[in-house]
């Protein structure tokens, strides 16, 4: 059975979208000025080291895997809550609490009976 692409977790997607949204929340933190300056440095050295010529082993795999630690780090230095809130926006996931008003009673003749169908594609 197919999930429905608004049902599926963060990790159900693709390699590249997984790929994009992590560029995306490095952005989003990046821009964020709750992180701290000095934080924001591991990012922008992997992007110089990316592109400069100055290379330890095989550029390719090197460059990636030095691009990918540097980000990696950011985000696990990076407060936790922020990362959360970022990862949220990114996904389109919005958390809320609910609100126990003793003032708001819906009484029996607001209750209205339906009907629910799954439809998947």
């Amino acid at each position: 059975m197919k999930i429905p692409e608004n049902m599926r977790s963060p990790k159900d997607g693709s390699f590249f979208r997984n790929v994009a949204e992590h560029f995306q929340l490095i952005w989003k933190l990046w821009q964020d000025p709750r992180i701290s300056p000095l934080l924001k440095l591991l990012p922008l050295g992997s992007i110089i080291y990316l592109i400069s010529p100055l290379d330890m082993a095989i550029p390719v795999i090197d460059d990636v895997g030095v691009l990918w630690f540097f980000t990696y780090l950011f985000i696990e230095l990076a407060p936790e809550d922020i990362v959360e809130e970022h990862r949220r926006s990114i996904s389109g996931t919005y958390y809320a609490t609910w609100k126990d008003d003793d003032e708001t009673h819906i009484s029996e003749e607001d209750v209205q009976d339906a009907e629910f169908k799954e439809k998947f594609n």
